[in-house]
């Protein structure tokens, strides 16, 4: 589990691939001391498993799952990504719940300016749709943010100072892939009142003595 308030910025090192699978590392100014194998760590949003370690990089093995679902096998040597290590017990919850479970990726249509903060659009897949919220919560590329409007399948950002110096955000222009995460206290809130995504069915009322 993390908050999407993103600690480092890494480099990707070298990325080899065996099979369908892609072994990533990753260069951080993190203290990998205290690393352990195994350990979860947001790249990008996405969560993944620490398979090695030394001074000051780490590697993950990428699953074609991973790959199929998120911007990371787009990623080349010396690409720059957000990361985060997973919360501890007792962390103060600054942004929002973000599980690293990548929706979909997202592309960003338009970029603007706001006096000092950047305006984002960007348009979101089907699968991340329902979660998106007028001055609800999302991840992009692991990034906790604000939906300032939601419009069909496109929603507004505004990017501020402090946002745009501690990640990417700054860099990015439309056209660019990002990885999407709707908020998880909203996918269950469907989950109970949406009777397509629940066994609450007239059916089932009709069998359990309920008649219209």
């Amino acid at each position: 589990m993390f908050t999407g308030l993103i600690a480092d910025i890494g480099t990707v090192r070298a990325r080899k691939q065996g099979g369908r699978n892609w072994s990533v590392t990753i260069a951080t100014g993190f203290d990998t001391s205290d690393f352990e194998i195994g350990e979860s760590i947001a790249v990008d949003g996405a969560c993944l498993t620490v398979t090695a370690f030394d001074g000051d990089s780490f590697s993950i093995d990428a699953s074609p799952e991973t790959l199929s679902r998120t911007t990371l096998g787009d990623r080349p040597v010396g690409a720059r990504v957000h990361l985060e290590r997973a919360l501890r017990v007792g962390d103060r919850l600054g942004g929002h719940i973000v599980l690293g479970h990548v929706d979909a990726v997202g592309t960003i249509r338009s970029r603007s300016r706001d006096d000092n903060a950047i305006l984002f659009t960007i348009e979101a897949p089907e699968e991340v749709r329902p979660y998106l919220i007028d001055k609800g919560s999302v991840a992009v590329d692991g990034v906790s943010l604000t939906v300032n409007s939601v419009d069909g399948a496109l929603f507004s950002l505004a990017i501020i100072p402090h946002t745009l110096e501690k990640t990417n955000l700054g860099d990015y222009h439309p056209g660019r892939a990002v990885n999407l995460e709707g908020d998880v206290l909203g996918k269950y809130v469907r989950k109970f009142v949406d009777p397509a995504s629940t066994a609450l069915t007239m059916e089932a009322l009709a069998k359990a003595g309920f008649s219209a």
